[in-house]
């Protein structure tokens, strides 16, 4: 399946209710899951990786967990189930088992957990046998995904004598790091940097606390793009609201919204929601450090190319291992409108202006990866009929992105 997407000629003024975040909900029922609680968390995010997430803690101990392509969920659950009492397998898409997990698999085992490998070594689908795991201490490199690093913080207190964790070299995506251990302490355990490179959580028990997820700035991340683009092809005003959004966020993509503003996008804060409106004008050449807030580089790399704005971005070392190669994936997609980018060390991607002859009646690709498909949604802006192939892949974080782009006047056809 295919959507052709047309955007209106003018933008009308709009509220767009979000989806919860994805990062706060999968964490958040860890932790109802940990305090054996009975006050689930309210407002928890509809996405495909949140819904698998509460289909494996409602699982009897027996059963294979198929988590799909949900990435955040192999890795925490593969955590959780390690300290749970039963013995399961979880397993995933045919991309997933090609999504590496040794380093979070041999902290464990370090622990004393029980896992073993069905198919591929360092790979799912796992063996797991929950165990009562008797050590305290282990050691990872920092620039590896801060999701292994999460995982294994949550189970910390449950942990006979706690857990310390040491870090080698300077953590990658250090906020989605400080959002778990603030959410650990919204559950009741204090959990604490030691040092630069070191973070002690005491032994305890989480508490039973009722909790209401905050709206997904990741998803809010789409509109600014919107709003951008709309602004560079016919300069008007306009007003887009984004309810359940604050500034003083523990989500790390929050920051996007400074980043934003160096495209010509003014953000305000009005009772609880953000409010997008055209700002100064834009700059002539953006370069930003992406390292904390990495699910962003997809936007403002497709966002840089259509405003003619040359880029350098550094820090996207994690891209090459999320739902695809998002550094290939998007150098392939983006020529296909006539931008020629360059990666650098799999971690850099730039780009100086080059161009190259766009495709006739271009296709996107998505790669079964749902940023891709929202990144590029808002190009119909200035790349009208604008195809997206398989655009389902949205459900994985935000479902009713298509019907929340038809709210604010865009066509999509069916094909």
């Amino acid at each position: 399946m295919q959507y052709r997407l047309f955007a209106p000629d003018s933008l009308p003024a709009t509220t767009i209710t979000l989806p919860a975040s994805k990062s706060i909900s999968n964490r958040a029922l860890i932790l109802h899951a940990l305090s054996h609680g009975k006050h689930r968390p309210d407002n928890l995010s509809d996405c495909d990786d949140t819904r698998v997430m509460v289909q494996a803690l409602e699982a009897g101990a027996a059963d294979t967990i198929d988590i799909l392509a949900a990435g955040t969920a192999m890795r925490f659950l593969t955590a959780y189930f390690s300290v749970t009492p039963g013995n399961r397998i979880i397993t995933g898409t045919a991309r997933m088992q090609q999504r590496p997990i040794g380093i979070l698999v041999e902290a464990l085992r370090s622990l004393g957990a029980s896992i073993e490998y069905v198919c591929n070594e360092g790979f799912p689908p796992l063996y797991i046998e929950g165990r009562r795991l008797t050590g305290n201490e282990v050691t990872l490199a920092g620039n590896v995904s801060s999701q292994y690093i999460s995982a294994l913080l949550m189970i910390g207190p449950v942990l006979p004598q706690g857990l310390t964790v040491h870090l080698t070299g300077k953590p990658i995506s250090r906020p989605y790091i400080e959002l778990t251990l603030q959410l650990m302490r919204d559950f009741g355990v204090q959990a604490a940097w030691t040092s630069d490179h070191s973070i002690c959580v005491p032994p305890g028990s989480y508490h039973d606390t009722p909790f209401t997820v905050e709206s997904d700035w990741s998803a809010a991340s789409y509109w600014y793009e919107v709003l951008a683009l709309f602004n560079h092809r016919k300069p008007a005003h306009a007003r887009i609201e984004l309810p359940g959004l604050f500034s003083r966020s523990c989500q790390g993509d929050s920051r996007g919204a400074n980043l934003f503003a160096s495209l010509g996008i003014r953000t305000s804060y009005d009772e609880a929601q953000v409010v997008l409106e055209p700002g100064e004008e834009t700059v002539t050449r953006l370069e930003a450090n992406l390292v904390d807030m990495p699910d962003l580089a997809q936007t403002f790399v497709v966002t840089c190319c259509l405003l003619d704005i040359p880029f350098r971005f550094t820090g996207l070392q994690s891209l090459k291992i999320k739902e695809t190669d998002r550094l290939t994936a998007l150098m392939n997609e983006l020529r296909k409108l006539g931008y020629v980018l360059r990666c650098e060390q799999d971690s850099i991607l730039t780009w100086e202006g080059e161009r190259c002859q766009a495709v006739p009646s271009p296709v996107i690709q998505t790669y079964e990866d749902h940023r891709m498909a929202m990144a590029f949604a808002p190009a119909c802006i200035t790349c009208p009929g604008l195809c997206i192939a398989e655009p389902q892949v949205v459900s994985k974080s935000y479902p009713r992105f298509w019907d929340d782009l038809k709210k604010a006047g865009f066509h999509i056809e069916e094909s």
